[in-house]
């Protein structure tokens, strides 16, 4: 595991009393939530479903677009064409905020997933009582049995999840806790580094009931077309987005690939 996903993850546990001691407060809010959006029929059209980042900065990146505002950005990528949007939580490294997917919610109609570091299924909670259709599980970052335990979580809310892997373990550990949604994550979390024909070998392996995704490395057409190629049924853009001068043009000429399933 990465440096840097340690920090991120110790200053997410470091969080978990706080968050513990507003269980009910959370649970009331999201029971309150009218249901979500069908985050996993959205990615399941004809042609390849784009969830679009809202993205300030990154760790492998740097600051990328921070001066970012996340409804005039989300209504223009709801406009554009995106399936869903990947709206960022974590603050210290990312420069998100659970205040931006709330906002967020009330400004568009189609299916948001909140992009953090979920390792307690308060998080999951706190992420139905802001919006959000579905949540981020990265396999790296859990145990087995933490995976399986927050994609019960998950259902329990009427949720899905975004499940990432980023080799044929990580894979094999998200289709053995039930994961219907599995994220291919081209970038390493240890180095950093992008292996894209890796990538494709892993989504076109996944079984055909499984929504692929394919993450990271997605900059421009042809990189979802190569995507759509390999059996990818959605991407998930952020960098490239976010970088854009035209990123409404640009995501609209990604959400005209056709989706080729596998």
């Amino acid at each position: 595991m990465s440096s840097t996903l340690d920090r991120i993850l110790s200053g997410i546990r470091a969080g978990l009393p706080a968050l513990a001691a507003r269980r009910g407060e959370l649970e009331a809010a999201a029971a309150r939530r009218e249901p979500p959006g069908d985050f996993r029929s959205a990615l399941l059209g004809p042609r390849i479903a784009v969830i679009a980042e809202l993205k300030r900065k990154s760790p492998s990146a740097g600051l990328i677009a921070p001066r970012l505002d996340p409804v005039t950005r989300g209504a223009l990528y709801s406009r554009a064409g995106a399936a869903a949007l990947s709206v960022l939580t974590e603050e210290a490294h990312f420069g998100g905020s659970l205040a931006d997917l709330e906002a967020v919610h009330s400004a568009v109609s189609i299916p948001l997933l909140r992009k953090d570091f979920i390792v307690h299924e308060l998080q999951v909670v706190e992420a139905r009582a802001a919006g959000a259709a579905a949540v981020l599980l990265i396999v790296r970052a859990l145990t087995p049995a933490e995976l399986q335990a927050l994609l019960e979580a998950t259902r329990r809310w009427g949720m899905h999840a975004l499940v990432e892997a980023h080799d044929r373990r990580e894979v094999a550990t998200a289709l053995a806790a039930g994961a219907t949604i599995v994220g291919v994550n081209s970038r390493d979390l240890g180095d950093f580094s992008i292996d894209m024909a890796a990538a494709w070998d892993l989504v076109r392996a996944l079984p055909g009931d499984v929504v692929a995704v394919a993450e990271s490395g997605m900059r421009d057409v042809a990189a979802v077309r190569a995507a759509a190629d390999a059996g990818a049924d959605a991407v998930l853009v952020g960098t490239a987005l976010s970088a854009a001068d035209e990123p409404a043009a640009l995501l609209a000429g990604m959400a005209e690939v056709p989706r080729r399933g596998r």
